[in-house]
């Protein structure tokens, strides 16, 4: 246990600051939580091509339920425009992350054995498309207002040209096509850190051995 909690606390310190930061603006069309949420999956990566998958999937579930418990804390604390963490949003981060996060580690089990970067990246990919659809269909579609009657989401649901180019669409997909864009940027991004720390990891192992 000892070995995972670098992971478990980075994992957990990760979603809750997604949680709330999810809900604040960027210029028009990101949130803040794009740009913190999408180093889960470098976390779930390390920690798979270190340890292995077991230990990648013990980091998630453990590291999920300590960020549900601190984002449920969140969620009784009154922020400018209600609650730190509202409902609808911790569910949808709830479960995208359980989806997204285990199908990183069974993609990336399937390229383990491929270029370096195959695997972290193809997997981030998956998960981070899984993800962008749950959370924001989840937090802000209109469809689903049943979940959260008091939470009044009006203003994701404005009708304006996707990405101020497209279409007219709600903008809570304007919001999730740019999330999506940020992913798979810090996706390929995080490549970089991701061959740093195994090569040292690696290299420490076979010295010590």
């Amino acid at each position: 246990m000892t070995r995972l909690l670098p992971g478990i606390l980075a994992m957990a310190a990760i979603v809750v600051a997604s949680n709330i930061l999810v809900q604040f603006l960027l210029g028009d069309w990101l949130t803040w939580g794009a740009f913190t949420y999408p180093f889960a999956f470098l976390v779930t990566d390390l920690t798979n091509r270190l340890q292995g998958a077991a230990a990648a999937r013990r980091v998630i579930v453990i590291g999920f339920a300590v960020g549900v418990a601190c984002s449920l804390v969140g969620s009784q604390i009154e922020g400018a425009f209600g609650p730190l963490v509202s409902f609808r949003v911790a569910l949808g981060s709830g479960l995208a992350f359980l989806a997204a996060q285990l199908t990183d580690v069974t993609v990336f089990n399937r390229y383990r054995a491929g270029r370096w970067w195959t695997a972290p990246f193809v997997s981030t990919l998956v998960g981070a498309s899984m993800d962008t659809a749950i959370f924001f269909t989840t937090a802000f579609s209109a469809a689903l207002v049943f979940l959260e009657p008091g939470n009044d989401v009006g203003w994701a649901n404005d009708a304006v040209p996707l990405l101020g180019l497209g279409p007219m669409a709600p903008l809570w997909l304007s919001l999730a096509t740019a999330d999506w864009l940020v992913k798979i940027l810090l996706a390929l991004v995080a490549l970089v850190p991701f061959r740093v720390i195994v090569s040292q990891q690696l290299g420490n192992t076979a010295r010590a051995g």
